[in-house]
């Protein structure tokens, strides 16, 4: 296990460089002027010039991303070009807000894919299932945005039972997470109901059967458990995937999280910002991802680490 992890850890310094590496020269192709943001419109071409000098913009680009990196390499991820504020104090005021939001949406992904998955597969071709799986594929198709607006159209403005926005209290939760969690739920749904029909059709599930085992006992103690290796698998990448979905969601529902921090940041072009805040993202998803692996065991004891 220690090696796993070891080697793991080692296998996330590439990805985290490429990270890096990529948004930095994405961020070099957005149109506009750091600049000239910051120093206003009505700013001189000297006062300009001396806001590009003192934010290192004056310097070529290779040498600005080999200071940036060895800046990161120290754990000093800049400077918030917007406020002066240290960039890791920015980004963990409202890492907390957006990792809330990402936990309560994936346990509605886990809840509503699990529930419609299982339906499917012990129903296979009857109407739950040909219905579930209908609403599965409007659930990947609909985009997180235009869902919230409608959720809030509906539920906050309409009838008027929940926030439209801010964060603060659990009622704030609610449409947030269904708009998040509702496309990975759909996606979840799909892969149960796939690995738990290949796992019902297996000779152990026709034995257990045969010899009067409950089927309750048979679908959650038996094939859930070995369904859910491919299932976990998709449930690490959602995770991954609703961290950066909050981009959207956060602006749509005005929550003051890290999503909506990197979007105002590339609005300013606030360089150091935005990376800052994707090289945090990027770490997360990668533990992830490592989190899901080593679970692989609590499903499977056959599975190797090593």
């Amino acid at each position: 296990m220690f090696i796993f992890i070891l080697r793991r850890i080692l296998q996330m310094i590439p990805v985290l460089l490429g990270v890096i590496l990529v948004v930095f020269l994405i961020m070099q192709m957005v149109p506009g002027d750091a600049a000239v943001l910051l120093a206003g419109e009505s700013a001189t071409k000297e006062q300009v010039e001396e806001v590009r000098r003192q934010l290192g913009l004056d310097q070529p680009i290779y040498v600005q991303y080999f200071t940036y990196l060895g800046d990161v390499l120290k754990g000093d991820l800049g400077e918030s070009v917007r406020s002066n504020r240290p960039v890791l104090d920015e980004i963990m005021v409202r890492l907390p807000v957006t990792f809330e939001l990402a936990f309560w949406s994936i346990l509605v992904t886990i809840f509503l894919g699990l529930l419609a998955g299982i339906i499917s597969a012990t129903k296979q071709y009857s109407l739950s299932d040909i219905s579930l799986m209908v609403v599965a594929l409007l659930g990947v198709s609909l985009p997180n945005f235009w869902l919230g607006l409608m959720l809030i159209l509906y539920f906050g403005v309409k009838i008027q039972i929940f926030p439209v926005a801010g964060w603060g209290t659990f009622m704030h939760v609610i449409l947030p997470a269904l708009t998040l969690g509702t496309g990975g739920a759909a996606i979840v749904a799909r892969m149960t109901r796939s690995s738990m029909l290949e796992v019902i059709r297996q000779d152990y599930i026709r034995t257990a059967k045969a010899k009067g085992v409950k089927d309750q006992i048979i679908i959650y103690k038996h094939a859930l458990k070995n369904a859910m290796i491919p299932v976990i698998t998709v449930v690490g990448l959602q995770f991954g995937a609703l961290l950066g979905g909050t981009v959207l969601t956060e602006t749509v529902f005005a929550i003051n999280g890290l999503g909506r921090f990197i979007i105002d940041s590339i609005r300013m072009r606030d360089l150091p910002s935005v990376q800052g805040s994707i090289l945090v993202v990027s770490i997360i998803f990668v533990v992830v991802n490592m989190l899901v692996d080593i679970s692989y065991r609590l499903f499977n004891k056959r599975v190797d680490l090593n």
